[in-house]
């Protein structure tokens, strides 16, 4: 009965609680005031947020299905903490469907129409105000690329990667502009969009090669 209660509360949790204690979290994440390995302390997150347990668990349960948060038996959850192999496979297989997608597509009947959502995703990357716009349109950039091929099962197989990697490219394009301006990461993106205007396959495919998604990230070797 006791577990018919908590199921049926979960369905019933109000969905903005469970977005305002998400975004918190993910925001916290991704702007690297929560780093790989840091304990996420729940009683703190509700006295914080002004909200109950309920929505602050489904908001981790969330976080945790993204890769973002890790759940350890009886210990709690902290912010997740990927291995430098587990992160450069995570970039292969990006750029494998990449250029798959890119393969499929090139050349474009239409390009002026056909680029517009990665044109869209690239203003927003250079027009967010925060590291969660900026972020999620950086996501946005990639999935509009391999949505060029129009195939849904790349799509489909796409979405869980990018989703894992909402880590590791967040603290590229951080680092990115620490050592540098700003503005780089929305450089490179243009780049990969002049690559596209050209309509060439081998020429998007050496840019997404030459793409830099790693340049900042310590990934020696573990252990």
């Amino acid at each position: 009965m006791a577990a018919q209660r908590v199921n049926e509360s979960r369905h019933e949790l109000p969905a903005s609680l469970v977005d305002v204690a998400g975004n918190r979290l993910r925001d916290a994440i991704l702007s690297g005031a929560l780093g790989p390995g840091d304990k996420i302390v729940e009683e703190q997150l509700c006295a914080d947020l002004g909200i109950s347990r309920a929505p602050l668990r489904e908001a981790l349960r969330l976080l945790t299905q993204q890769g973002l948060v890790e759940h350890l038996p009886r210990r709690g959850s902290r912010v997740a903490d990927w291995s430098a192999s587990d992160i450069r496979q995570l970039f292969d297989l990006r750029l494998v469907l990449e250029r798959h997608a890119v393969e499929i597509a090139l050349p474009l009947a239409d390009p002026e129409t056909e680029l517009g959502p990665v044109r869209e995703a690239l203003a927003a990357m250079a027009e967010a105000v925060d590291a969660l716009g900026r972020d999620d349109a950086h996501r946005r950039f990639h999935a509009a690329v391999v949505a060029l091929a129009a195939n849904r099962q790349l799509d489909i197989v796409l979405e869980p990667i990018l989703l894992k990697l909402q880590l590791p490219m967040a603290m590229n394009l951080r680092e990115e502009a620490r050592h540098h301006r700003a503005r780089d990461g929305v450089d490179r993106h243009r780049a990969l969009l002049t690559a596209l205007e050209s309509n060439d396959a081998a020429t998007v495919i050496t840019a997404l090669e030459n793409h830099g998604q790693l340049r900042y990230l310590d990934l020696r070797d573990d252990g």
